[in-house]
């Protein structure tokens, strides 16, 4: 089936094709044609009848049951629009009803999404225990799960570290740390959109992802997972109209939260983001996340033996399992600055070739809809540059 999407000619849905051989979808990517459409729509109906016989509130919701199906949530109950991956993240760290002494386990290697608002509990005398990432960019699992107490309250941890490409198996997680009562929060804002993620077989209790990388949609619109039966668990961050039950009855001022994931809602949504969220979930749901992932799968094995070949390093695992849509690797011969590095993604990007540095390493991040034919482009420039 991966076959099929990568010798299928996307430029229709994907015109970015026709310009650019983009390889960050790690970063910031570019929309789908599909996002792009809702959005012209949205403006065409708010410049000339603003909301008069619109429907865009009976729009999002639609799109809250996509997103549901994508992570195989029980339903849009369990799913809340958030303005990005910290805010999601920060509705636990701030909801909770956290006593001194309580226990976090992060790894120290987490983007600062799933850093900062952690850290932030320690004021309030919570213990924050640090993974390590191992020398080959592995985080033991052993190690995690070895890290839980009986006072852990949250493992908070990317399903795909950003800097690495590692993923973490899940479920064995999940089980350790539900033994003792607390409750696995996950950063998936590089894999939801790339590879099959289904919160009930991983059990994941609060998940949050922005949409701008793999979900292929814009910046400014996310999704907050939150297990049903947890909702009430956590304090909404702010307090706002539409938390509450009843909120469309403006002048009965009845304070009461909503039961499920709208508790996380206080104000009116970010539309076009969403309805342009929308259409790439869309796209998304069609082909299935079992096979974008298999051409992702597909495009990153032929970069990384591409690289072997020509004798560089691959610093992403890419073992069974581990492997994910980003691909970190390291120049060979001696080790490059950061200038040299720099100048060496300038000169990609003046191929019409785009890659990024990160933490002192190249990284490619291909989707399904990049070809073949622009990994053999890349490796062609990546030959010419070490020469």
């Amino acid at each position: 089936m991966a076959q099929d999407l990568t010798q299928t000619d996307w430029s229709h849905e994907f015109p970015i094709l026709k310009n650019l051989a983009f390889f960050n979808h790690a970063g910031v990517a570019p929309i789908s044609r599909r996002a792009a459409e809702s959005i012209r729509n949205y403006a065409s109906q708010a410049e000339h009848a603003a909301y008069h016989k619109a429907q865009w509130y009976a729009q999002a919701r639609e799109v809250k049951r996509m997103a549901a199906k994508l992570l195989n949530a029980a339903g849009e109950e369990e799913i809340a629009f958030v303005s990005n991956t910290s805010t999601g993240i920060s509705l636990v760290a701030k909801g909770l009803d956290w006593q001194r002494g309580d226990h976090v386990i992060i790894t120290n290697v987490e983007y600062p999404a799933n850093r900062y608002p952690w850290e932030d509990l320690r004021r309030i005398g919570v213990e924050i225990t640090e993974v390590p990432q191992h020398a080959d960019g592995r985080i033991d699992q052993d190690e995690l799960m070895d890290a839980v107490t009986d006072h852990t309250r949250i493992m908070s941890i990317s399903h795909v570290q950003y800097a690495s490409g590692f993923r973490t198996d899940l479920r064995p997680l999940s089980d350790m740390v539900h033994r003792v009562g607390g409750h696995l929060c996950v950063d998936a804002i590089q894999s939801l959109g790339a590879m099959p993620l289904d919160v009930e077989a991983m059990g994941i209790d609060f998940l949050a992802a922005d949409g701008h990388k793999w979900l292929l949609s814009p910046e400014g619109a996310g999704l907050f997972y939150c297990r049903r039966e947890l909702a009430q668990e956590l304090h909404p961050n702010i307090v706002g109209w539409m938390n509450m039950i009843e909120a469309h009855d403006y002048g009965n001022y009845r304070f009461e939260f909503q039961p499920d994931a709208r508790r996380f809602e206080p104000g009116t949504y970010n539309i076009p983001g969403i309805l342009a969220m929308g259409g790439s979930l869309a796209l998304l749901l069609e082909l299935g996340a079992a096979r974008v992932w298999a051409a992702i799968d597909t495009l990153t094995s032929r970069l990384c033996d591409g690289l072997h070949d020509m004798g560089w390093r691959v610093f992403s695992p890419r073992g069974e399992g581990e492997r994910s849509g980003i691909v970190v690797f390291e120049t060979r011969g001696p080790q490059r600055s950061p200038q040299e590095l720099a100048a060496l993604v300038t000169s990609l990007e003046q191929r019409g070739i785009i890659i990024v540095t990160r933490n002192g390493r190249l990284r490619a991040s291909p989707h399904f809809y990049n070809t073949p034919a622009q990994i053999d482009a890349l490796l062609a420039a990546l030959e010419k540059q070490a020469t």
